[in-house]
């Protein structure tokens, strides 16, 4: 019989079946998607992302279909942690499958309550930090393009939490690489990115944007490239794992990713065109590793040759 290829990764300190995780806010609560997907075959799941009290979000429109990938305006629309806990964590506590929560603030005090909560949850495994949000005291600038308030943000999670502690990285800055540093010396145990570009599309019929808010984030393979870029950037910044998400729609789009030095991936977009595609890119994983008599994941993780001489 073929031996199958060992796809065990660790992200600071869990380690995970495979590499194979899914974006927070394409996913939901994970039970939305349980009569399409095998949940237990996910390396993990990170659910939609949470904040202390419940949010509607914006107003609609708040999706928009573009070349290549979309545009969404949805602002975070969540069920507050508390009705998490009651309504979602039941269903999620009987997966075999580790759970991270994607959680956001609009200050650093709400961060740190929020991981204090979770941290109290045995059946959630970590925690995935969202710093793309306004941070209100500062006029709205986000916390992430900033190195001092993406450090101070971390600084309060890790204090809250013995958890591990995911940092998603905005690719809205002029260097990835000095909120990736600030991540880590703040005790990040790992670093997932991007998240959206910033983009707009306008109905020239009506000549209105099509997102209520004017601008969204831009997902999907459109950004890939970007995202390819700036995780190649961030694995030579830092120590710590890298998790790289944007445009992954198939297993070849993975293996670039591992290549430029990801040990994981997290599928987002891709769900809304294809809801199998995290076991369809599972399997790709696999079949690419086989095919290229590799035996494990790690021996491509990486692996991107620079020299053309």
């Amino acid at each position: 019989m073929e031996k199958k290829p060992d796809l065990q990764t660790d992200i600071g300190g869990i380690v995970l079946k495979n590499p194979v995780m899914t974006a927070s806010g394409t996913f939901g609560y994970a039970r939305e998607f349980e009569r399409l997907v095998d949940l237990t075959r996910l390396g993990a799941i990170i659910v939609k992302g949470l904040s202390l009290e419940p949010s509607p979000g914006n107003k609609p429109p708040r999706i928009a279909e573009t070349p290549c990938g979309m545009l969404n305006a949805i602002g975070l629309e969540n069920v507050g942690i508390k009705a998490f806990v009651n309504d979602k964590l039941p269903f999620l506590k009987g997966l075999s499958t580790p759970v991270f929560v994607n959680i956001y603030g609009k200050s650093i005090a709400e961060y740190a309550e929020l991981a204090g909560q979770i941290d109290e949850l045995d059946e959630i495994s970590g925690i995935e930090v969202n710093i793309s949000c306004p941070n209100v005291k500062a006029g709205g600038l986000a916390f992430g393009v900033d190195p001092a308030a993406t450090a101070e943000v971390v600084k309060a999670v890790r204090d809250r939490t013995s958890k591990t502690v995911i940092v998603k990285l905005t690719p809205n800055v002029t260097d990835v690489t000095e909120i990736a540093k600030s991540a880590q010396g703040a005790g990040a145990d790992a670093l997932s990115l991007i998240n959206t570009i910033t983009g707009m599309a306008i109905d020239i019929a009506t000549r209105r944007s099509n997102l209520a808010t004017i601008t969204g984030g831009l997902s999907g393979p459109a950004i890939k490239p970007v995202a390819l870029r700036m995780v190649w950037q961030v694995v030579q910044s830092v120590e710590i794992p890298v998790i790289g998400i944007g445009g992954i729609m198939t297993a070849s789009d993975a293996v670039e990713f591992f290549i430029a030095g990801a040990v994981a991936i997290e599928v987002g977009t891709a769900n809304f065109v294809n809801p199998r595609a995290t076991i369809d890119i599972l399997d790709g994983i696999g079949t690419y590793l086989r095919e290229n008599n590799i035996d494990k994941l790690s021996d491509i993780i990486g692996t991107l040759e620079t020299s053309y001489s």
